[in-house]
C-alpha cells in the first residue's frame, strides 16, 4: 500500500502538535509495511528528497514566492507546487493508493489530487480555526481557512480526529455524518533517561530553580487559546510556596504576557525562554515538579502525553482533548478552563503533596505505555485506511 502524506509540517519545520504527529506516524507506518510519501513544505531547510527509512520518503517542496497576500491566499497558490510534487512521485515511484492529507493548508492540493487520480482521499482535522476563536469566525482569512476545512471534510472518504471532543467539533461545525469519523489519538515516543546520574541531573535543574524552590514548566506555542494568561493570574497564589515558573515556547501572545507579567511584579518568579530544543523540553520535564498545561482550546493535548512520557506530575485545565488524556487525580489533576484560583490550587497540591503527584505521574507512565505508543497508534490507522481501500474497491469511482 502506497500512501502520500500531505502535511504543512515536518522536521525540522515543526509548529505545533500537527507536525510533531506526522514525524512519529510516518515512521510507524514505514515500520508496519506501507510505503509512505511525505509531501511538504521546504520552510525550514532540509533536504529536498530524503530516505528516513526502508518504505519512508520525504519530498520537502521549494515554495513559490507570493509577496502582498494574506496567509490563505499564500497557502493556496503553494498548493500548487506541492500538487506538482505529487504528481512528480506519483510518475516516478508508482501509484499511489490512499492521500492523506493534515489539516486545512494542504485541502486543495489533496482535493485536486483525489480528483485527478480518483484515489480516496482520507483527512485528519488536528484541530478548527472556529474551535481555536471559542466558537467564532473573525474576519476574512478566518473565514476561509473554515472554509477549507468544510472542503477538506467533505471530500475526504473518511474523517480521523484525535480526541472524542474533536469528533464532536467536527460534526457541529461542518455537518460530517457521525459515521464519516474515526477517533485515533495522538502518540507518543518512550526515550531513555537523558541524564547520567543524579549530579547531573541537579546540575541541570540548578540552571532553572534553586534546590529548595518548585519548579513549574510550561511549554508550547504562546498563543492565547494556551491559557498562559490565567496561570499568570493564579501565580501570586503560588509564588510564595517558593517556586518559580519557567513558560518556554514562542509566538504573538508572547509580549502581551510579558506585560501582564511585568505589571503584576512577578518578573523575578516567572521565567520566558523562549525556544528550547526536544532535548532541553525533555530534560526539564524530568526536573520539573509539575508541569501546567491551563489551555482555554485544546484539541488533544500531546504536552500532557510528553510529561507523562517523563513521568512528570500533571496539572491541566478540562478543555477538550486534555480531559480525555488526564484522570483527575488518577494521572494528574484538572482545573476548569478559565478558573486561576483552581488552578493555583492544583499546583500547589503538587507542590505540597509531592510523594502524591509522583504516584499519579507513574500511573499516567504506565497508560502511556499502554495505550498511546505509536506502533499502536500506527496500526489503528492501518485499519482506516485498509476499510477504505476495501471499500473503493467494491465500488465504482476510480475503477
Amino acid at each position: 500500500m502506497h500512501v502520500l502524506q500531505l502535511s504543512w509540517e515536518f522536521p525540522p519545520h515543526v509548529v505545533g502538535g500537527m507536525g510533531r504527529h506526522v514525524a512519529e506516524l510516518a515512521p510507524a507506518l514505514a515500520e508496519a509495511g506501507l510505503r509512505v510519501s511525505v509531501v511538504t513544505p521546504q520552510l525550514r531547510g532540509g533536504p529536498s528528497v530524503e530516505r528516513l527509512a526502508p518504505g519512508l520518503s520525504v519530498y520537502r517542496v521549494p515554495l513559490s514566492p507570493a509577496p502582498g497576500v494574506d496567509f490563505p491566499h499564500y497557502v493556496a497558490q503553494c498548493s500548487r507546487d506541492l500538487e506538482r510534487a505529487a504528481m512528480g512521485i506519483a510518475t516516478s515511484v508508482g501509484r499511489v493508493d490512499l492521500i492523506h492529507a493534515h489539516d486545512w493548508l494542504t485541502a486543495e492540493a489533496a482535493g485536486r489530487l483525489k480528483h485527478l487520480w480518483r484515489t480516496p482521499l482520507i483527512a485528519t482535522i488536528h484541530a478548527t480555526e472556529r474551535g481555536r476563536g471559542q466558537g467564532h469566525i473573525s474576519g476574512r482569512a478566518s473565514q476561509q481557512i473554515n472554509d477549507q476545512e468544510w472542503l477538506l471534510t467533505y471530500e475526504a472518504w473518511r474523517v480521523i480526529v484525535c480526541s472524542q471532543f474533536m469528533r464532536g467539533q467536527v460534526i457541529d461545525y461542518f455537518q460530517t455524518p457521525a459515521d464519516k469519523i474515526d477517533v485515533v489519538t495522538n502518540g507518543i515516543a518512550l526515550d531513555p533517561d537523558p541524564f547520567a546520574g543524579p549530579a547531573d541531573r541537579q546540575a541541570f535543574r540548578r540552571r532553572f530553580a534553586a534546590d529548595d524552590e518548585g519548579l513549574v514548566f510550561y511549554v508550547g506555542r504562546i498563543v492565547y487559546e494556551k491559557g498562559l494568561q490565567v496561570l499568570l493570574e493564579a501565580w501570586p497564589q503560588i509564588a510564595p510556596a517558593n517556586a518559580r515558573l519557567l513558560i518556554a515556547g514562542t509566538g504573538g501572545y508572547l509580549d502581551a504576557l510579558q506585560g501582564q507579567a511585568e505589571a503584576a511584579g512577578l518578573n523575578g518568579r516567572v521565567r520566558f525562554a523562549g525556544f528550547l530544543s526536544d532535548d532541553e523540553r525533555d530534560k526539564i520535564y524530568r526536573v520539573a515538579d509539575v508541569a501546567v498545561f491551563p489551555s482555554i482550546y485544546e484539541p488533544f493535548g500531546m504536552v500532557a502525553l510528553e510529561a507523562s512520557a517523563a513521568s512528570c506530575p500533571l496539572v491541566v485545565s478540562d478543555a477538550g482533548g486534555l480531559a480525555e488524556v488526564v484522570r483527575h487525580r488518577e494521572t494528574g489533576l484538572i482545573a476548569p478552563a478559565g478558573d486561576a484560583d483552581a488552578l493555583a490550587a492544583a499546583v500547589l497540591e503538587c507542590l505540597r503533596c509531592p510523594d502524591q503527584a509522583r504516584a499519579r505521574a507513574g500511573a499516567a507512565l504506565a497508560e502511556v505505555r499502554r495505550r498511546y505508543t505509536w506502533d499502536r497508534i500506527a496500526a489503528t490507522t492501518i485499519t482506516t485506511y485498509t476499510r477504505i481501500l476495501a471499500e473503493w474497491r467494491a465500488g465504482d469511482w476510480g475503477r
